[in-house]
């Protein structure tokens, strides 16, 4: 339920309201405004109603959320969020930019990606540690050495850190080194790991999963926040359809959708979304046009030897010839890099 305060509220009120809804067992929220003091209570219907709180005499009006994911719905928050990674904002006014290759496969590869993308202008580092992947013999990410040399490499160049985590005994441990943790495709509905993200205290950019539907993906990020986290960045990165032609269907339909829905920002990865090096720019664009908030794009210094997505990866130089492209596309919707 929301529950709107009037204007001539006295100022205990709010806390007095926080009280009952507390002693009735649901969960309060407080959402104090410029012109108006909002509350949120959640938890078993049936009690809300017996608190009769649309008669108390500080409140304007008390209203149902219809959504069945209550924390991530603009109508519970109409604002945007806007989520700190490490000194870089995701959601403002200017497009967070991640970048950076599939996977961390050496200090080397690592710092020279790394240092290619920033000085094209990327504010955040990308690569994995720790790789889902389909075939068991694939390469499965360095684990902890990982770990090790993208903080390294991301304390060198000022970059804060993107990293997967894949499951909960490892959460601690990557919270600790990276500066986001980002819940895979595959992990969406991955509950165990969602409520362990959730209470880590670390940003989380959660993907889409491969045949998720929008509601469901915004349900995961509920159980994120619903876990005590309000740091949550949405990632679309294309969804499985029958059309074999890319490597899944970028579902930019999504974007204007969910910003509609919940008050969350939204990234769009091109790469994933198309697996097709000479399609990312192009769809970066269009997801930029969109209203995306920002782009995680995979980048290698030379993607022929890339250990995994190497097709889907940019050369250094194609990804500065993107961000020279960005720069008037984000400034028509208001945007800049």
């Amino acid at each position: 339920m929301i529950i709107v305060l009037k204007p001539e509220a006295p100022a205990d009120s709010a806390e007095r309201l926080i009280a009952r809804i507390k002693d009735a067992g649901l969960k309060p929220l407080h959402m104090p405004g410029a012109e108006r003091v909002v509350l949120g209570a959640l938890g078993d219907e049936r009690v809300l109603a017996e608190l009769a709180l649309d008669s108390d005499p500080a409140v304007e009006s008390v209203k149902p959320i219809l959504a069945p994911y209550k924390l991530v719905s603009r109508e519970l928050q109409a604002h945007d969020t806007v989520v700190d990674v490490g000194g870089v904002s995701v959601g403002g006014d200017r497009l967070a930019v991640i970048a950076g290759p599939c996977a961390v496969e050496s200090v080397d590869q690592l710092h020279e990606t790394a240092s290619a993308v920033k000085a094209a202008g990327a504010t955040m580092l990308r690569a994995g540690a720790y790789k889902p992947r389909t075939s068991p013999y694939g390469f499965s990410g360095h684990g902890l050495e990982g770990l090790r040399i993208l903080r390294e490499v991301g304390d060198d160049l000022g970059l804060p850190v993107v990293t997967e985590v894949m499951d909960t005994a490892d959460v601690a441990v990557v919270a600790e080194a990276a500066d986001c943790l980002q819940i895979g495709a595959r992990n969406m509905q991955n509950f165990a790991l969602l409520r362990a993200v959730g209470a880590a205290g670390r940003p989380v950019l959660l993907k889409r999963g491969l045949s998720a539907t929008i509601q469901e993906w915004l349900l995961a990020a509920e159980y994120l926040m619903a876990a005590g986290n309000a740091q949550v960045i949405l990632c679309e990165r294309g969804i499985r359809t029958f059309e074999p032609a890319t490597r899944n269907t970028l579902d930019l339909n999504a974007v204007p959708y969910v910003k509609g829905k919940t008050h969350l920002p939204i990234i769009v990865d091109p790469s994933h979304g198309t697996g097709i090096r000479d399609l990312v720019p192009p769809m970066s664009l269009a997801a930029t046009a969109a209203g995306a908030d920002g782009l995680i794009v995979e980048v290698h210094r030379d993607p022929a030897v890339a250990v995994s997505d190497g097709a889907q990866s940019l050369y250094p130089a194609q990804f500065e010839k993107l961000m020279s492209a960005l720069a008037p596309v984000a400034a028509a919707v208001g945007r800049s890099l």
